[in-house]
């Protein structure tokens, strides 16, 4: 079943990164801040909407220096340990992926080999494991539903 973002799944957004969305439309909106840090981004959720000739949902964070979107996402993990939240768009076995902080973070990956995910971190090049081990925490959406997040 082809993921598209619920009420439910934005309440479980909001819960973690502790914000509130505002709602426009398909597009949720919300600005994570942390004075002490002096970072603040902007989170951008479109649930199905058209991206080229395909219908899709796509994630975008904007920040005083920077503007990332993920076209395709097909599902996220909300973490209350981590305080983030994983958004994943997996094609032909690659993933690419942003995580949102609520401390107003976020990371950036594109084009991860989905076998890095179940790889044994120690023995994979610093520089390699890091994506491996940030998007690991999503790989059970490479094999189940992820309406049911």
């Amino acid at each position: 079943m082809k993921f598209k973002f619920t009420e439910k799944n934005i309440a479980k957004i909001e819960n973690v990164l502790e914000i509130k969305f505002s709602k426009r439309g398909n597009q949720f909106r919300a600005v994570l801040e942390n004075i002490e840090q002096n970072r603040k981004l902007t989170l951008e959720i479109y649930s199905e909407i058209p991206i080229g000739v395909r219908t899709g949902n796509l994630i975008s964070v904007f920040t005083s220096s920077a503007h990332a979107q993920l076209h395709f996402c097909t599902g996220f993990v909300a973490s209350d340990v981590l305080g983030e939240v994983v958004f994943i768009g997996e094609l032909n076995g690659h993933l690419s992926g942003i995580i949102v902080e609520k401390a107003a973070a976020c990371s950036i990956y594109s084009n991860v080999d989905a076998s890095l995910l179940s790889s044994d971190f120690t023995k994979l090049e610093p520089e390699v494991m890091v994506s491996g081990v940030a998007l690991s925490l999503a790989e059970h959406l490479l094999e189940e539903n992820p309406d049911s997040n």
